[in-house]
C-alpha cells in the first residue's frame, strides 16, 4: 500500500518534470527554426 502511494507521488513529480522538459524542448526547437529562417 505504502509502495503504491510512493509510486503515485513519483509519477505526479515525473509528470510535472516531463511537462517542463517538453516546454523547454519546444522553446529550443522554435528558437532553432527562427534562427534558420533569419539566417537563410
Amino acid at each position: 500500500m505504502s509502495k503504491e502511494k510512493g509510486d503515485y507521488t513519483f509519477w505526479m513529480k515525473y509528470k510535472r518534470f516531463a511537462s517542463t522538459e517538453i516546454l523547454m524542448y519546444l522553446i529550443m526547437v522554435i528558437g532553432i527554426l527562427a534562427g534558420i529562417i533569419i539566417f537563410s
